[in-house]
């Protein structure tokens, strides 16, 4: 398997994860406007070793396996400073899935490094089709794929760390995709 390569969009260099980040992702991650609409597999409260636990135990072994991809979201200004995350899954209706800090939300970042992954998904890992699932309500998140070009196929409902909730799986082939670019 090749090495998770390193991303780059105009603001924004997406480094993949590794286990030295879980100190940075432990301070980004535990806030109730990230957490709050993200499957109800994240425990809540966040427990201490949360970050630390999901890299070793997940995130890093799921990687090695060509199952996953993750990268960390970080400003070519400030490429010290972890400020979310962004990944791509290889699992029946959801394949790409992300959170930003809430001191960067409402940035365009997200759209920027969620393209920046369609990319990686379509034209690297050859796919055909990226199905993205969300909590409904999540109105920030509905954007992103509304902009991207997605479209909604599907609801039903799904446990959240909020509770449960009405849950969308939008969806962009590969042939929309390139057609948009």
């Amino acid at each position: 398997m090749q090495p998770l390569p390193t991303l780059y969009t105009e603001r924004l260099i997406l480094r993949p994860l590794e286990l030295a980040d879980a100190e940075a992702v432990q301070q980004q991650f535990p806030h109730w406007e990230v957490v709050r609409f993200l499957n109800a597999r994240v425990p809540w409260p966040y427990p201490a070793d949360g970050a630390l636990s999901y890299l070793r135990d997940l995130a890093l072994p799921a990687i090695e396996r060509g199952e996953e991809w993750h990268w960390s979201i970080r400003l070519k200004s400030a490429p010290e400073q972890l400020i979310g995350n962004v990944s791509l899954m290889d699992q029946t209706d959801n394949n790409r899935g992300f959170w930003l800090a809430p001191a960067w939300q409402g940035q365009g970042y997200m759209s920027e490094a969620s393209a920046a992954v369609t990319q990686y998904w379509f034209e690297v890992l050859g796919r055909e089709v990226m199905r993205v699932p969300k909590a409904a309500p999540n109105l920030a998140s509905r954007r992103i794929s509304e902009r991207a070009g997605m479209r909604l196929i599907r609801s039903d409902e799904d446990d959240f760390v909020c509770g449960r909730l009405p849950r969308d799986i939008w969806e962009i082939t590969r042939e929309e995709w390139r057609r948009l670019r």
